[in-house]
């Protein structure tokens, strides 16, 4: 299959890689993920924000990159991040507010918070570190490998245009998980689907691959 880039991933991308995994008591058979390594940035996509649930609702948070000369005909790694802005803490303390009372947020919270921490110099680098981080904590085994060349059509599941704040993303309803799990603040907004996978992770802990994928 073939994915973009995210930011903290909604809980979409790593079911679609969940997918094609197997694991069993005898063997694991890891997915091939390809990653979308030739295209040229996209702005208000998964590429550099996520969507969190907090006390006042769904929140995004953002990355901000470095406007140059050419910004969106730049290809995607070479997109520098912004660190001139503050926004590694303003986004940690909105983590901290939203998730610190839940389950397994304890267990998380250092160690995400130290890939931000290391300030990489592109998105690229960031948001692979943190795809790696949650691909590990879910137990999810995937095989990632890049892209070399863009292609406009490609063999296989192509799931770039797919999954995307601004388009309706079909792949939890395609793999049948509509369900709800816990949330902090379910019990005023409701169970909100398809939120950034540290909802997941953080209210779900190692029981997050049960409800990403039925095992065998």
């Amino acid at each position: 299959m073939l994915l973009t880039t995210a930011y903290f991933p909604p809980v979409s991308w790593f079911a679609a890689v969940a997918k094609s995994f197997t694991l069993s008591p005898d063997r694991v058979i890891p997915s091939v993920v390809w990653l979308e390594a030739c295209e040229n940035y996209q702005k208000q996509s998964w590429r550099n924000r996520c969507r969190i649930l907090t006390a006042g609702g769904t929140e995004d948070l953002r990355v901000p990159v470095v406007h140059e000369g050419g910004t969106y005909q730049l290809p995607i790694r070479q997109i520098r991040v912004d660190y001139t802005e503050p926004w590694v803490v303003r986004t940690q303390r909105a983590i901290d507010s939203a998730y610190e009372s839940s389950a397994y947020y304890e267990y998380y919270r250092d160690e995400v918070f130290a890939l931000m921490d290391r300030r990489p110099e592109t998105l690229w680098e960031l948001n692979l570190s943190l795809i790696r981080f949650f691909l590990a904590k879910t137990g999810i085994a995937a095989d990632i490998r890049l892209t070399e060349s863009w292609e406009r059509e490609v063999a296989g599941e192509d799931l770039r245009y797919v999954i995307h704040p601004k388009r309706p993303d079909p792949v939890l309803a395609r793999l049948g998980l509509g369900k709800p799990y816990f949330q902090v603040f379910s019990g005023k907004f409701g169970f909100q689907p398809n939120l950034s996978v540290m909802d997941l992770l953080f209210n779900e802990g190692p029981d997050s691959i049960l409800w990403l994928k039925t095992l065998s």
